[in-house]
C-alpha cells in the first residue's frame, strides 16, 4: 500500500449511489435471465454485496455498470447451475414432450423435423434489452418457454457461452442443448414477429 504524499486513493464504494444509478437497470436484467421477481432480488443483492467486497480490484477500472453486470451474469449462471442440480432429470422431457415440432408419424424424436425449421437467429437480444418497449415484448415472448429451455437460449443468445459450457451449467447433453436451442428460436421467432417487428414495420 502507497502511503506516499500525493499517491492516488482508490475511490470509496458507495452501494447506496450503484443503487441510485443501476438498480434498476441491474433488477430488470435479473428478472429477464430468471423470469421470478423474489429470486432477482435476491441475486441482485449478492451482487451487490459482491461487488463490494471485490471493489479494491475494480477501482474505478472501465463501466462501472460493466463491472456490476459481469458479476450479475456470474451469480446468475451460479443460480442455473444450482436449479439444474435439483431439476429431475424426468422433467427435462417433460419439456418436450407435447411439442410437435419435434415429433415424426406420431413418435418422439431428439430431432426436428427438417420443414419446421427456421432460419438462423440474427436477433442480438443483449444489444435490443437497451430498448425497454423490446425488452417488455422479449421478456413475455420467453415466459411461456420451460426454464431449463429459456436459461439454455439466454446463456447462449445473450451471455455467448458454447455449448460445452452450457452442458455443464445445465447438467444436459449436447443433444439435448440443440433440441432446447431449437424450440426456444422458434417460438421466439414467431412470437416476435408477431408481437415486434410486424408492429415495428407498421409504424414506419
Amino acid at each position: 500500500m502507497n502511503d506516499a504524499p500525493g499517491a492516488a486513493q482508490a475511490p470509496s464504494p458507495d452501494p447506496g449511489l450503484w443503487l441510485d444509478q443501476h438498480g434498476n437497470y441491474l433488477f430488470r436484467y435479473a428478472t429477464f435471465r430468471l423470469r421470478d421477481y423474489s429470486v432477482a432480488e435476491d441475486i441482485v443483492q449478492e451482487t451487490l454485496l459482491a461487488a463490494l467486497q471485490a471493489y479494491q480490484n475494480f477501482a474505478g477500472r472501465g463501466s462501472e455498470r460493466t463491472w456490476l453486470v459481469g458479476i450479475l451474469k456470474h451469480k446468475i449462471i451460479d443460480y442455473y447451475r444450482r436449479a439444474s442440480r435439483e431439476t429431475p432429470e424426468s422433467q427435462l422431457e417433460n419439456d418436450f414432450e407435447h411439442d410437435e415440432l419435434f415429433r415424426d408419424s406420431g413418435e418422439w424424436t431428439d430431432h426436428w423435423r427438417p420443414e419446421k425449421a427456421p432460419g438462423d437467429w440474427h436477433t442480438n437480444p443483449a444489444e435490443l434489452l437497451e430498448q425497454s418497449e423490446f425488452w417488455e415484448v422479449f421478456k413475455e415472448c420467453l415466459a411461456p418457454l420451460p426454464p431449463r429451455i429459456a436459461n439454455a437460449f439466454t446463456l447462449r443468445e445473450v451471455d455467448g457461452l458454447n455449448s460445452d459450457e452450457i452442458c455443464e451449467v445445465l447438467s444436459i447433453t449436447v443433444n439435448n442443448l440443440w433440441v432446447m436451442l431449437h424450440r426456444a428460436r422458434i417460438h421466439l421467432r414467431r412470437c416476435l414477429e408477431v408481437n415486434w417487428f410486424k408492429r415495428e414495420q407498421v409504424k414506419h
